[in-house]
Formats: structure tokens, sequence, C-alpha cells
């Protein structure tokens, strides 16, 4: 199958996203080339990465975008039964980093190029960087989709879903904090502000603004977990067990069910350190500080009735939706004023584990979803 020859060669590429996915990009924009397709990328701005737009069929309004990203999660730490960048094949599952999320449904998809030649609107393949650490890529490619490409019906994300219809998703931001103690020696604890014990009450705080959340939001929104999360990920700080830390930093994040708005904890949780917490700290040392910084934010994604929505129902003959705790770029795609779907193929259980994979039946699923999208862009409206 053509499909799984190309989902083997996208994997093939490590394209974590601490590392450029140039070579990932030039791959597919020689196939696309060879097929006689023109791209165009968009790159980032020190220009180590890229992404990837090209449109098959007539530049006409009313189309369709594909978007995926090419960008995937490290593999550092977890145990592996082979190389996670060589495609295994056993008992019907395609083993390896990305075969889920979401080269899948990247290579199901440029696989069906040969069958896009009688289409009568335009599918548009928009492919991003950087998804996966706070979803950086996409917007500068929407811009160019918003302002050069003819207006399409709406983007479907090829997001993990077993192919069905996803109509929300949760936002992100993701945060760090960084304490500023004072040093000492440990057994003068009089003398010195500790940043690690700072740190740590203030993880204890946004614990506690988690768990309230929980309790104050509904259960019946169709999410899981219901509410808005926050979430601490990494600490580190101090020197050594007999030195009053000077420095910790944590990094930390908010899913933010639509409807939520993470700015105002993010207000909140500042308030409390400059009311609550920097009074203390400085009234031993005025040099203490707690800043914290945004690393990256995407938008809460939700939208049950638009006309791609209505298609992507249609060509899979499930009416049932859901919705997903994790962020995806839809949300950027409907802050651009696209309509939107999520809908792809494999199981998000998969998407970061160790053993990451995607089954041979979900591709035949995806492939299949493709051929009927081809065919209904293939006759007049």
């Amino acid at each position: 199958m053509e499909s799984i020859s190309l989902i083997q060669h996208l994997v093939g590429y490590n394209t974590v996203s601490r590392d450029s996915n140039l070579p990932l990009i030039d791959f597919i924009q020689n196939y696309l080339f060879d097929l006689g397709v023109d791209s165009r990328r968009v790159l980032s701005q020190d220009g180590k990465k890229s992404n990837l737009i090209a449109t098959i069929g007539p530049q006409d309004e009313g189309g369709v975008v594909l978007s995926g990203h090419t960008d995937v999660v490290p593999v550092d730490g977890q145990e592996w039964s082979s190389d996670p960048f060589v495609i295994r094949r056993d008992n019907g599952r395609l083993y390896g980093r990305g075969s889920c999320d979401m080269k899948g449904f990247i290579g199901i998809a440029l696989s069906k190029l040969p069958e896009m030649k009688s289409l009568k609107r335009p599918i548009h393949f928009a492919l991003s960087y950087d998804e996966e650490v706070g979803c950086l890529g996409a917007p500068d490619m929407i811009d160019v989709i918003s302002q050069e490409l003819p207006a399409p019906l709406g983007v479907i994300v090829g997001e993990p879903t077993s192919m069905r219809a996803v109509t929300g998703h949760k936002g992100i931001v993701a945060l760090r904090t960084t304490v500023k103690g004072f040093e000492a020696h440990s057994s003068q604890t009089h003398r010195g502000v500790s940043a690690v014990m700072t740190a740590a009450r203030l993880v204890n705080h946004l614990d506690e603004v988690a768990n309230r959340l929980a309790d104050e939001t509904p259960r019946d929104n169709g999410y899981e977990p219901h509410a808005t999360s926050v979430h601490v990920g990494v600490i580190n700080g101090g020197t050594a067990l007999n030195i009053i830390s000077g420095q910790c930093q944590f990094t930390w994040d908010i899913r933010n069910i639509p409807g939520d708005d993470p700015q105002r904890l993010i207000e909140n949780f500042e308030k409390f350190c400059a009311d609550e917490i920097l009074p203390i700290m400085r009234a031993r040392h005025s040099a203490c500080s707690i800043n914290t910084r945004v690393l990256a934010r995407c938008p809460a994604f939700e939208d049950a009735s638009n006309p791609i929505l209505s298609l992507v129902q249609g060509l899979t003959g499930n009416l049932e939706t859901s919705k997903v705790a994790y962020t995806a770029e839809a949300g950027q795609y409907q802050g651009a004023g696209f309509p939107t779907v999520l809908c792809g193929p494999g199981s998000i259980d998969q998407a970061h584990q160790p053993d990451e994979y995607l089954e041979s039946s979900e591709v035949e699923n995806g492939e299949r979803f493709i051929d009927l999208l081809i065919a209904n862009l293939s006759v007049d409206q």
C-alpha cells in the first residue's frame, strides 16, 4: 500500500520538536513536485523549521483544508521495543513515533494525490511545525491561507480521533515561574529565603486552584476531565542540601475548557504571589522576586454546527460527535474564521506513548475517508 510506504518514510524522519523538520519538508515537497504539485514554505523566524502549503485542483472556493502537524514528541526515557523512527509492522499494527500522531494521517492523504486529478473543488494541504510545543508554527501558515487561498468550505484537522468527528478541544497556556530567594547556610533558616520551599507553596496553591475548578465546573459538559486543569510538570531548584536555595523554576500549564479565561487564572496567581508570598520573602531580603512568563498559548475550540462537520459526518456515516481534553490547532483555525472539525485515523490513547502504534484497520478507514472526500469534491455543486 502506498499509504503505508509513505507513513514509513515520514516516521523515518526524526522531527522531535526540538529539532528541525526541514528534511521531512524537503521529502514532502519533492514528492509533491514529482506529481506536478507546487507547494510553498512558510518558514519559522530562524529559518530552521517550516510549514508547507499545497493546493491540488482548481483555485476555487469551496475546497477543503487537510491540516496536520509534522513534529512529534520526544522518546527520551521511554522504553521502546524497537527503533521508534523505523516502522515496525507487527500483528496488524504500525509501530513508530508519530505513526498515530499524526504522520499516519499525512501519509494517507498524500498517498491519494494521484486520485485527485478530477477535483472540481480543491484540497489544500496545510502541514505545520511545533504543534507539540504549543501550536507555535500554525498561526503564520493560517495567515497565508486566509490572505492568499480561495475561501475553503472548512478545515479537517487530522488528529487521531478514530475517524470520529470531534467538535471541541481545550485550550492551553504554558508558563514558567521563576522564584528568586536568598542563599544562606541551611542552619540559618532565619536569614535565608528558600526559593524551593516558596515554589512548593506556589505549586500547592495551584493544586488548590485546580481542585476548586473541578468542584465548581458542571460535569456534563462533554470533556474528560470535565474542568479546566492546572498542572505543574517540571520543577528545578537549589544547589546543595546545606544551602538555602536561591533560585527555583517550575513549568506549568492551564488547559481551559471553552468559556473559561486562562488569563484570569494567571492574573489571580500573580495577585496571590504579590499579596501573599512576596511580602513575606522581602521582609527578609528585598531582592527576592517571583516572575511568571507565558511560553505558549493556544485557544480552545468548540463548534458543534458547521458545513465541514456536516461533510465529515456524511463521509463517515457517523453522526456522533465528541470533545477532547488535549489541544490542537483547530482553535487557531476557528479564530481565523474557518469552520473546523477534528477527524483522523488512530486513537489518542496511543499518542505520545512508548511503542506508539497505528492499527492497519485505521489506515484502511483513513483511506476510505479520503477516497470519499475526493469523490465529493469531484462533482459539480
